[in-house]
C-alpha cells in the first residue's frame, strides 16, 4: 500500500491510492479527524482531493495531517447516521436479462439488491450520480453492448461492481433494474446531492402506484 500526495494548486492536495478500498478507508479516517481549515474531501476511484482554506490550514500542514492518518483506520460506527432508504419499483427493462446473465432469478437479484447496505464511493458522470459499492454485493454485472441514448431520471442501475441511480435523463450503458421517485439532485437544496460521498444507502422494494 502506498499513497502519493500531489499539490493541486495552492488550496488542495490530491492523494493517490492503490485501490478503491483504500480510498474508502482513508476517506473515513480523514473525515473522522478533520483539522480546522479543511473545506472538502472529494473521493474518486483511486484518489481523494483534499480541499483546504490555505489561510487557516497551510498546504504543508495539510500534507502532514494526511500522512499521519493510517489508511487502514476507519471512522467509528458510534454516532454514524442510519442508512438512507430509497424506495424502488423493480420493473426495470433489463431486470430479467441481468438476472439470467448472473444465473439467478429476478426475485433473487432484487432480494440481494435490497439486502445489501450500499455506500456512495464517489460522484461522477453527472451531478448527483453516486457510484455505489457494497461488501454485501457479490455480482459483477456487464454493461450493455450498446448504451441507450436516453435513460430516465430515477432509473436504478447496475454496472460492474457498482450500483447507481440516474439523477436526470441522460445516455447510459448501465443495466436498468428498477426506478425510484426519490430526488437525487436538487441544486437549490442545502445538500444538492442525495448520494453524497460516504453516505450509506439501502434500497426498499415497493409496489408501483
Amino acid at each position: 500500500m502506498s499513497r502519493r500526495l500531489l499539490p493541486s494548486g495552492d488550496a488542495a492536495l490530491l492523494v493517490e491510492c492503490d485501490s478503491l478500498d483504500e480510498v474508502l478507508a482513508l476517506h473515513d479516517a480523514l473525515a473522522a479527524d478533520p483539522p480546522q481549515g479543511l473545506v472538502e474531501l472529494v473521493p474518486a476511484a483511486r484518489t481523494i482531493l483534499v480541499a483546504i482554506d490555505p489561510g487557516r490550514l497551510p498546504l504543508e500542514s495539510a500534507a502532514t495531517w494526511v500522512r499521519r492518518i493510517t489508511a487502514g483506520a476507519v471512522a467509528a460506527a458510534v454516532g454514524r447516521p442510519a442508512p438512507a432508504t430509497i424506495p424502488v419499483v423493480y420493473d426495470g427493462d433489463d431486470l430479467a436479462e441481468t438476472a439470467a446473465t448472473l444465473a439467478v432469478s429476478p426475485e433473487a437479484l432484487v432480494a440481494r439488491h435490497t439486502a445489501a447496505e450500499w455506500r456512495v464511493a464517489f460522484i461522477g458522470f453527472a451531478p448527483g450520480f453516486g457510484y455505489l459499492v457494497s461488501d454485501d454485493w457479490p455480482f459483477e454485472v456487464p454493461r450493455l453492448d450498446a448504451p441507450r441514448t436516453r435513460v430516465p431520471a430515477g432509473a436504478v442501475a447496475l454496472a460492474g461492481a457498482f450500483g447507481g441511480v440516474y439523477p436526470r435523463p441522460s445516455p447510459g450503458g448501465w443495466r436498468l433494474i428498477g426506478r425510484t421517485d426519490a430526488t437525487l439532485w436538487s441544486p437549490s437544496a442545502d445538500e444538492p446531492a442525495l448520494l453524497a460521498p460516504g453516505r450509506r444507502i439501502r434500497f426498499e422494494a415497493v409496489d408501483a402506484t
